[in-house]
């Protein structure tokens, strides 16, 4: 199959689409239906495995999450893809740790990085949960962030920050922060972000470092054509978008729909169901 196009992060080589995980992890952004729905289907890391393997056929080997815990499904389905294809996932970890300014708070926060790199960690972006708690506004700077950033360095792995707070981005730009690569939320609907689409674009634009989008359908609430066309038609070379998926037949659509954008070309899908077809519906290839 077409490998997916790739860039590089810190060294790192990574494919401009990487899976995302809470459609395996159970964050549906919806309500606790599909949260339950989705954590029962991919409690068998088998089923994991099977979204790992169509993600795999096009080179999309990296993947985000908040934890890769051995113990957890994610991981053991993982492990099966990996060892059918010969071939490590790389792990793109995104822990919230703790920032108080304290000794007590900074060795839980460095046992927390430690943990990450103990389970396979390349890439460790601080959770945005966790950095916008350091931010100054007044002073535009991200207080003991380079603590954070030197354990993460120490423990092996690339440091990064998820920003969904756009200040992030131009704050450590501003400071020159030993930071790799951005997680931003971004996508045409404005969905959770902070600011308006063209002010995110204006960010990711501007970011010194590639970046890493999130959401780019909205978490369901617009179509992937619509979510990864504008997504790959608005970002720069350099730039990922993070996918989540449910089934391997919507890893399949969503790279042909996500390739077809890079390519300027009609992406090659079946028809939509209607109780009602009309022929203007039929596909034309």
């Amino acid at each position: 199959m077409t490998q997916f196009p790739r860039t590089e992060v810190g060294g790192i080589s990574l494919p401009r689409m990487l899976a995302g995980s809470n459609w395996i992890l159970g964050y549906s952004h919806t309500g606790p239906a599909a949260d339950n729905m989705i954590k029962s289907h991919h409690a068998d890391p088998e089923n994991v495995s099977a979204l790992m393997n169509a993600y795999m056929q096009y080179g999309i080997d990296a993947v985000m999450a908040p934890t890769f815990d051995e113990n957890g499904s994610l991981r053991k389905g993982m492990r099966i893809t990996e060892e059918k294809f010969n071939k490590p996932m790389i792990q793109i970890v995104t822990p919230k740790i703790n920032v108080d300014d304290s000794p007590q708070a900074r060795a839980e926060a460095e046992a927390t990085i430690k943990k990450c790199a103990q389970d396979g960690g390349k890439i460790c972006l601080i959770h945005h949960a966790a950095a916008e708690q350091l931010v100054n506004k007044n002073k535009q700077t991200m207080d003991r962030l380079h603590d954070y950033l030197y354990m993460i360095r120490e423990h092996g792995m690339i440091p990064g920050l998820s920003a969904h707070m756009p200040e992030l981005v131009q704050y450590s730009d501003l400071n020159e922060y030993d930071v790799e690569t951005y997680i931003q939320i971004y996508n045409c609907m404005g969905f959770l972000m902070q600011i308006e689409v063209e002010g995110v674009n204006a960010v990711i634009w501007n970011a010194k470092k590639p970046v890493m989008s999130i959401k780019s359908m909205a978490a369901g609430r617009c179509t992937p054509f619509v979510g990864l066309t504008f997504s790959y038609a608005t970002l720069r070379p350099c730039d990922m978008v993070t996918l989540g998926a449910f089934t391997p037949q919507e890893v399949h659509e969503d790279v042909e729909i996500a390739l077809a954008t890079l390519e300027h070309r009609h992406p090659l899908l079946g028809r939509r169901s209607s109780p009602a077809p009309t022929s203007i519906l039929e596909v034309r290839k």
